[in-house]
Order: C-alpha cells, then structure tokens, then sequence
C-alpha cells in the first residue's frame, strides 16, 4: 500500500477507537507509518481523510444488498425489515459501534467533511433500499434512493440518536417492526 492507502486504514482505526474530534494528525501518522505532509498531500486536511475515512468504514459494512447474510424473509416483508434492523441493532451493542461514532460525526459543524457526508446521504439510502427490498444497488433507482432511501435513512438517525442516548429503552427490530406494523394498519383504517 501506499502512503494514500495507509492513511485511509490508520485513520478508520483512529476513528474506531477514538472518535472523530479525539483523533488528531499525530494519531494518525502514528497509526498509518507515514508523515504529516502526506494527509495534506493525499486528502487536503486531517478532517477531509476522517471524513473519508467515516464514509468507508459505513460502505465496508456487512449491509450491503447484495451480500446480506441470514436474511430469510421476503424482499420487502415484515419479516425481513424485522431481520435487517434486528441485525443493524446488533452492531449498535458492539463495544467502539461505528453507528455511536455516527451521532458524533453528525455535530460536526467542519463545512468540508458536511459536505463531504451529505454527498454520501444518497448511497447509504439506496444501500438500505437494496437491503430491505432484496436488490442489487444498482438496480435501485435515484427516486427511490431519494424517497425510500431517505426514509430508512431517517428511521437509522433516529434509531442512532436513541441507542446512543439510553440503550437500555431503545428499541430492538421487533419494537421497530411492531410499530411499521401500526403505521400499516392505521393507512389501511383510514382509506
């Protein structure tokens, strides 16, 4: 690897262990054997590298739709929305969970590394619609990415915010399952 790519897996596990403001350019030389002028260089600033590094550690997620594992239920059942969150909600008990590394990255007030995210917003929507729909991510549409992608993406930030906060009540895929339930029932009532 070169110095680009060793920058890249030191600062994902800087990331890791010690979070996004924490995690200062010396950690990041320490961590990837390689030099200060090297992150100007490769990525413009120490944020720009932690931002991108964010962005991979979410992509190499084991979330991705066309590579889910023990996903028995129907492209876009219950069971199967129940079976994806149940998954993700387990990677949110993990020690050093890259989903409580997300609710600090979402304060950071650094132009550069928002907009660097909010590029991302899009593909982590659609990458969620694959999941719970049982596609392929190319095969999910911009308009779907932008309506149902962000929808899911709504429903994670929000699941985040409360596994972040008090883990002990926040709910589990059955609790979120249950409720998509009610939600379905109360449109069908009111039609």
């Amino acid at each position: 690897m070169g110095h680009r790519e060793d920058l890249l897996e030191g600062a994902k596990r800087c990331l890791l262990e010690k979070g996004f403001a924490r995690t200062t350019a010396r950690d990041l030389v320490k961590e990837s054997g390689t030099n200060l002028a090297s992150i100007g260089y490769h990525y413009g600033s120490k944020d720009a590298l932690l931002a991108q590094a964010y962005v991979a550690l979410v992509e190499e997620m084991p979330f991705d739709g066309d590579g889910v594992t023990g996903i028995s239920g129907a492209p876009g059942s219950l069971e199967r929305f129940r079976e994806v969150w149940s998954n993700i909600v387990d990677t949110m008990r993990e020690p050093g969970s890259l989903w409580r590394l997300s609710m600090e990255v979402m304060t950071i007030e650094l132009p550069e590394v928002r907009d660097h995210l909010a590029r991302a917003q899009r593909e982590g929507g659609r990458g969620l619609v694959a999941i719970l729909m049982g596609v392929p991510e190319e095969e999910v549409t911009d308009e779907s990415a932008d309506t149902l992608g962000r929808f899911y993406l709504t429903l994670m930030t929000g699941l985040i915010a409360q596994w972040t906060f008090d883990p002990k009540t926040a709910p589990d895929g059955d609790a979120l399952t249950e409720g998509l339930r009610q939600v379905i029932e109360g449109v069908r009532g009111a039609e």
